[in-house]
Formats: structure tokens, C-alpha cells, sequence
């Protein structure tokens, strides 16, 4: 916290650096595991195999599934930085975690159980690694292993206070979170989201009372979740925007097969411990509240405006005043200007970003921008369609604006800084294959249709 709040972020030299001890020391392991297996036979994995199974394979074979899934953490942080990334640096990123993964997860868990009893593994479990390099080595294996284990986790905190600044910001800027949270230092750091994240950091670990299992229930719940709501995420990308360009695609099946895969997995962590669900839903619920009240305060604001009118019809004082304070915070959200940028007169797509407004957004006020080139001409019927739409929607004021020059990310910056609009309140419809700019070199710009 302190040093995100300092604004120091990652060191790409740092996280290399941390990558080649991490994978030099599980190369270690496993090489020692190896020489200790070949020395001392298999006799460990023989007892191992032929101790009885509680239910049957299916039931073992279910649950183990579930809690192996656990070992693809880290997949999800990738995406924290897609952004940051070349074009085709992103998918290399997924292919090397796969490998990774795949070599290494099973392989380890086949050396415990070639070098430590299944009964020895009950009570080791919270620090199984580095008791297996003892096991295998001695006593400098299990140093290492144990360094290697704090500098990577103090990687993943790293990244995840990172992750989250990136998160709660932008969900901020859109007002799906309290403005209060983007308030920033001197040092343009986003103190107010760190800070918060903290204390949610250290109410579970008083929830949980410090109980390593649990803590990892509640993540493992958390993380699987995210996962599928990739899944979903891109299942909708497929259905509404099958038109927007993007480099990577995935087929349906490998989407459902995945969606299913994680999804099974977190059914079966929760099986196996049902009183973490209560834990994270004691933390999703209040989330879900402030989301719900920061999406819907207008409404909102207007039922208590009723109800204050039902209890005083004769404004007394006190009311009165109340009834003044919430008129203008209403007036407050809604004086938010948002903007459209267009060149086409298809009056049904104005028509469609006009109802996005009224259904999705807290605003009354639209300026429609057609940016036009030298040489280039308005289309014929925007003018009149535009005319036409502000009949239709009284209730929101629009404004259109001519501005000359070309559609760039660069005009974009410009208009947001001349108009004092930020650029996450802009809004564009779908880029096409003949697009000069991909919508990642946007920046915040929203896609509307």
C-alpha cells in the first residue's frame, strides 16, 4: 500500500528477476525430488497409491479438479496489463503461463507424493513446498524455497494493489463508484482506493482470523468467479459487437468448455467448503449495494424526494432544506455532459445512443460531434435527423458541433481538454475494418453500439 500510495508501481527488471529465481528454484526442487526418488526408491508413492479413498475415484477425481484449479492463479493479472502491450504480446503472455503451468503443476504434485506420506501432506499443506525440499535436499532447500515463496507472493500483492488502482479508477470515472475514491496525492497516486483496499485486506484477514485455509477459500472463490465472468465477457463480445475488430478470437466450443470447466471447479470448492461462500458473499453483498445506489441514485433520489413530500406536504424547515440539498446534487450528476462523435446521418443508430443515454446514464446534456476533413462534407440528413431526435427526447438537451480536422486520437484529447469533458464520458460506435485507429489507441473512449 505504502509504496503504490508513493507511486512506485512494477519494475518489469524487478518481475524478470523474480521470474528467474522463482523458476530456477522449482527447477531445483523438482531435480532434487528427482535425486531423492532414484536414491530412495518408490516405495513413499506405491503406500501413497494404496491408500484408501474416501468415496469413490469420480468423487476424488471431482474435488481434486476443483482444488487443482486453484493453480492457474496469476492468468487473471495478465489482462491488468493488455493495455501496456505490444500487439501479439498479449497472447504470448497466456501461452508461456500455460506451459509453465502445465509442466510444473502436476509434476510437483507427482513428487510429493513420490517423497512425503499422504499423512505427512494433512499437515504441511500451508507450506508443502518448502517441507518437500527439506524432505528432498535439507535444510538450504527449504530456505530457498521459502524466500522464493515470499518474494512471489510479495509480487502478487505488488500486483494486485496495482490491479485493483486500475479498476476501482476507471470504475470511478464511469460513477459506478464513489467519486471520492479518485482523489490523488502529489504524486498523482490514488491514495483513497489504496487505502480502502487495505482495510478490506486486513478485515477478512480479522474475518478469518488468520486461518491460511480460509483465506485461500474465499480467493479461490473470488478468483474462479472472475475467471468465468472473462468467459462471459467474451460470450457477450460474440453476441453484441461479432462486428468489432480485434486481434484474437476464441471459438464457441473452447469458450463453453472453459466457462464449464471453471465453472464446475468453483461448484466443487464450494462443496468441499461451504462457509467460505459466506465470507466472500459477505463482502459481494455490501459491493453489489454501493454498485446498485451509484447506478440507480437518481431514482433513488427522487423516491426520497416523494416520500420527504408525502411526510411535509407544507415543507416545514428542516425538510425543506433537505428537499434542497438532494434537488441539487441531482442536478449535480445529470449537468454531466457526454459526447457522441459521428459523421453518418443513420438516424436509427442516433436513435439507439439516445436510449443508451436515457437508460444507462445519470446525464441530461449530449453534444453530438461530427469531425469533418478538409475536402469532406456533412452527411446530408445529420442536421435534420439530430432536429428531428431532440422533439423526441425533451428530457435531454443535445447539442451539435461541427469541428474541422480529423479523427484522431490526438482531436479527441483536444476536445476533451477544450471542453472540460473526460475522455471516458466520450462515446464512438463501432470502428470498422477500414478504421484508421483501433479502439485501444482511443484510449478511454467508450464504445456505445
Amino acid at each position: 500500500m505504502l509504496l503504490v500510495i508513493l507511486g512506485i508501481s512494477e519494475s518489469s527488471k524487478v518481475a524478470i528477476g523474480i521470474f528467474i529465481f522463482h523458476l530456477t528454484s522449482l527447477v531445483i526442487l523438482c531435480g532434487s525430488s528427482f535425486y531423492y526418488l532414484f536414491t530412495n526408491g518408490f516405495e513413499v508413492l506405491i503406500l501413497n497409491f494404496k491408500n484408501p479413498i474416501e468415496g469413490n475415484i469420480t468423487t476424488a477425481l471431482f474435488f481434486g479438479f476443483a482444488a487443482a484449479m486453484l493453480g492457474i492463479s496469476g492468468f487473471e493479472s495478465s489482462a491488468n496489463y493488455v493495455e501496456e502491450q505490444k500487439t501479439g504480446v498479449f497472447p504470448k503472455t497466456l501461452r508461456n503461463m500455460w506451459i509453465l503451468v502445465t509442466v510444473f503443476n502436476p509434476l510437483l504434485a507427482f513428487l510429493a507424493l513420490t517423497i512425503i506420506p499422504i499423512s505427512e501432506i494433512d499437515l504441511h499443506e500451508e507450506t508443502l513446498l518448502s517441507f518437500m525440499g527439506n524432505e528432498a535436499a535439507g535444510n538450504w532447500l527449504f530456505y530457498l524455497i521459502s524466500i522464493d515463496a515470499v518474494l512471489v507472493l510479495s509480487g502478487a500483492v505488488l500486483t494486485s494493489f496495482v490491479g485493483v488502482g486500475g479498476l476501482v479508477e476507471r470504475m470511478a470515472l464511469d460513477r459506478i463508484l464513489p467519486h471520492f475514491l479518485l482523489k490523488k496525492n502529489k504524486r498523482n497516486s490514488s491514495y483513497m482506493i489504496f487505502l480502502t483496499f487495505f482495510i478490506l485486506c486486513c478485515s477478512i484477514l480479522f474475518i478469518t482470523r488468520g486461518d491460511l485455509e480460509a483465506l485461500a477459500g474465499v480467493y479461490t472463490i473470488a478468483f474462479l468467479i472472475v475467471m468465468i465472468l472473462f468467459g462471459i465477457g467474451n460470450l457477450l463480445l460474440k453476441i453484441n459487437r461479432a462486428k468489432l475488430p480485434r486481434p484474437e478470437r476464441v471459438g464457441w466450443f473452447a469458450l463453453f468448455l472453459a466457462i464449464a470447466g471453471v465453472l464446475t471447479a468453483l461448484i466443487g470448492n464450494v462443496l468441499l467448503n461451504p462457509p467460505f461462500l459466506l465470507i466472500f458473499l459477505e463482502y459481494l453483498i455490501p459491493t453489489i449495494l454501493v454498485v446498485g445506489f451509484m447506478l440507480y441514485r437518481i431514482p433513488l433520489f427522487k423516491g426520497v424526494l416523494r416520500f420527504l413530500d408525502y411526510l411535509t406536504p407544507d415543507k416545514r424547515k428542516g425538510f425543506k432544506k433537505i428537499n434542497g440539498l438532494i434537488k441539487k446534487e441531482i442536478r449535480r450528476i445529470q449537468s454531466q455532459k457526454f459526447v457522441f462523435f459521428t459523421n453518418h446521418d443513420d438516424v436509427s443508430i442516433l436513435n439507439k445512443v439516445l436510449l443508451y443515454i436515457t437508460k444507462n446514464e445519470n446525464t441530461r446534456n449530449l453534444k453530438i460531434v461530427a469531425v469533418i476533413d478538409e475536402g469532406e462534407k456533412l452527411a446530408p440528413n445529420l442536421e435534420k435527423d439530430i432536429e428531428v431526435l431532440d422533439r423526441v427526447y425533451p428530457e435531454i438537451v443535445i447539442e451539435f458541433v461541427k469541428e474541422k480536422g480529423q479523427f484522431r486520437p490526438e482531436k479527441i484529447k483536444e476536445l476533451s481538454k477544450r471542453w472540460n469533458i473526460p475522455i471516458n464520458f466520450m462515446f464512438v460506435g463501432s470502428p470498422s475494418k477500414d478504421s484508421h485507429h483501433s479502439l485501444e489507441e482511443m484510449g478511454d473512449v467508450r464504445l456505445i453500439i
